[in-house]
């Protein structure tokens, strides 16, 4: 079972932003962006799940 959820939400200016939350409350991650659309979140929240399951961790 997952211990972490995705929060779609409007943003003050109305655009469409997602955040992973935790179960503990800490945010994981968020879209970075807002989007025009709820469906262009959704969109961004589909791509990040299939895109990234298994990334690499890249040190610098």
């Amino acid at each position: 079972m997952s211990k972490a959820h995705f929060e779609l939400y409007a943003d003050a200016e109305g655009e469409y932003r997602w955040r992973l939350v935790h179960d503990n409350g800490n945010i994981l991650a968020d879209s970075g962006e807002g989007y025009a659309s709820k469906q262009k979140a959704k969109q961004g929240i589909e791509s990040l799940k299939r895109n990234a399951p298994e990334a690499a961790v890249v040190e610098k």
